[in-house]
């Protein structure tokens, strides 16, 4: 089975700190998202103020099954606090072929 690859866009809210919010994505992934079945790697990657996490799973099935489950803890809604939403695009990918 291919591997599945989450590509979500956004910006962060005006006046957000870029350490903090880098300190809360560490912590949601060591915390949240690294605990889900089939996840592979989470990077973060940003280009001016655009921001992109492109989140690795096993299968497709399991990035899908990851986004349903939600997380509504104190680590994840920290991190989500961040983001503004307004801005945020979201698509599953499955991997064609790796090199």
């Amino acid at each position: 089975m291919a591997n599945a690859v989450w590509f979500i866009s956004y910006k962060l809210k005006k006046g957000a700190s870029v350490p903090d919010f880098l300190l809360a994505s560490e912590k949601c992934n060591n915390e949240v998202l690294s605990k889900k079945k089939g996840f592979i790697s989470w990077k973060v990657l940003v280009d001016g103020n655009t921001w992109v996490d492109l989140v690795t799973w096993e299968t497709v099935d399991d990035a899908k099954n990851a986004e349903k489950s939600g997380d509504s803890n104190p680590v994840a809604e920290k991190f989500y606090s961040f983001i503004d939403f307004k801005s945020l695009k979201h698509q599953l990918f499955s991997v064609e072929k790796s090199y």
